[in-house]
């Protein structure tokens, strides 16, 4: 039996940090991005409830079903599960969390036990089974008090967010959640369950008053511009996933019995235009070209809310990295293959974030009366493209150094490619900053190591 321990002091007392795994976000922010592990079913809660997990083997996904104990739950301190079936002969987990060295800290401590399946290769399974334990827990820990540090900066509130399974929405729901936020989801389907309300963004039916009082408002629906060569059709989807939708939900604010205090909607920096190596904050001019004429219009349906009083904050997102999609998602398997390198010249700016700290600026923008109007939601440190290439094989520890010329992805992408690809944008969240918002992962190579896996933790001895 091999038991490997791991511990991390929290910035919460051990009944805020128990509170916290209670919540039913606190498991898919766990799960590591990196490895494609998702959430089958789950029911019950931390007593004596039974999670099915989806996990990667390779190329073939199995099942994993984990059950909690209810003779070794101590409510506000301790959890515990263990397999039921999936790929080890034992796994056993308990989490702990008892007073920490400072008033107002708890220690966490996650106590594993597991047996692999008798084999051949049994001893090389457990050298790669604490390998990833080291990669995962450094991951968990890091979430854990990231999350406890900015939560307990803000008040619970009621929040409607629209655009909920996109890859900003997947992310910032679990997130929300384990602050005890209580999240109404505005879905264009027909609701499934008691948090989801429709709306019709194409007919600019959004029933408002129906859902009660609300705090606030995320809106990040829209088309993903990266996603194919930009047709007439594709462009005008583009633009009509954006201003239409936001103009509806703008008016039905406007015009609600109860208003929230302030409506945050998506945006993105493509408003600048390709401007080479200037500096650029939110005081800087909309600049030319497609992308800039759509974020125009995009912002500027927003203005029913603003006319009548609400706090309009238009959230103009970087190149956000996130490990489960995106443009990290796409340069992954090339440059896992050492096949990455510069495009174009290299020399363009990509003012890229963290996911982690799109979700913490989101909420920063929920309660601070001092933003409002457009916020640049970058890493306070853009880099060229040459930098970024280079620092994405040095995390996964390959060579990236085949240039993909310009003319290539002109001819394969067209315009895309220019605003997209080859356009440069040195842009800084000087908003942010002036208000006080604190970057996790302002740094690129510690972004990507986060996001993808490449930081490991020691067990304790």
């Amino acid at each position: 039996m091999n038991t490997r321990r791991f511990s991390i002091t929290l910035p919460a007392t051990p009944a805020s940090a128990f509170a916290w795994h209670a919540q039913p976000g606190a498991l898919p922010r766990l799960l590591p991005p990196w490895d494609a592990t998702r959430v089958r079913s789950r029911h019950g809660d931390l007593r004596d409830g039974q999670v099915v997990l989806e996990v990667r083997q390779g190329p073939v996904r199995i099942s994993w079903d984990a059950r909690h104990e209810p003779d070794a739950f101590i409510e506000g301190e301790q959890f515990v599960d263990h397999q039921q079936s999936g790929p080890f002969a034992h796994w056993r987990h308990v989490h702990r969390m008892t007073s920490g060295p400072d008033p107002g800290t708890s220690t966490l401590l996650d106590h594993v036990t597991y047996q692999l399946p008798a084999d051949p290769w049994s001893r090389l399974g457990t050298r790669v089974v604490d390998a990833t334990l080291r990669r995962m827990f450094a991951y968990r820990h890091w979430v854990t008090h990231a999350d406890l540090a900015r939560h307990r900066e803000t008040p619970p509130m009621r929040i409607a967010v629209t655009g909920a399974s996109g890859l900003v929405g997947g992310a910032l729901l679990p997130f929300l959640s384990g602050g005890g936020h209580q999240i109404v989801r505005l879905v264009r389907g027909t609701p499934t369950t008691p948090d989801e309300h429709r709306w019709s963004p194409e007919s600019g039916i959004v029933e408002v008053d129906r859902l009660g009082p609300i705090d606030a408002v995320i809106h990040l629906a829209g088309e993903n511009v990266a996603g194919r060569r930009w047709t007439p059709s594709f462009k005008a989807r583009i633009r009509d996933s954006r201003v239409g939708p936001t103009r509806a939900l703008a008016r039905s604010l406007a015009a609600a019995t109860h208003t929230p205090a302030v409506l945050i909607s998506a945006s993105a920096i493509g408003l600048y235009g390709d401007r080479g190596d200037e500096t650029l904050t939110e005081a800087s001019a909309a600049g030319t070209g497609f992308l800039a004429s759509v974020g125009q219009e995009w912002e500027a349906a927003a203005s029913p809310a603003s006319d009548a009083g609400i706090r309009v904050v238009h959230a103009r997102f970087g190149i956000i990295l996130d490990a489960r999609g995106g443009a990290l998602a796409k340069m992954r398997l090339p440059f896992s293959l050492g096949l990455g390198g510069p495009l174009g010249t290299g020399r363009q700016y990509y003012s890229w974030v963290s996911m982690e700290d799109v979700l913490g600026a989101l909420l920063y923008a929920t309660t601070r009366d001092d933003l409002r109007g457009p916020i640049n939601v970058t890493s306070p440190q853009p880099v060229t493209n040459a930098e970024f290439t280079r620092t994405l094989g040095r995390v996964l520890k390959r060579p990236a150094v085949i240039p993909v010329p310009a003319l290539a992805l002109t001819a394969l992408f067209g315009e895309m490619a220019q605003a997209e690809l080859l356009g440069s944008k040195r842009v800084l969240p000087a908003a942010l900053e002036r208000a006080g918002f604190e970057f996790r992962l302002p740094h690129l190579e510690d972004a990507l190591r986060h996001t993808l896996g490449r930081r490991e933790v020691a067990p304790d001895a």
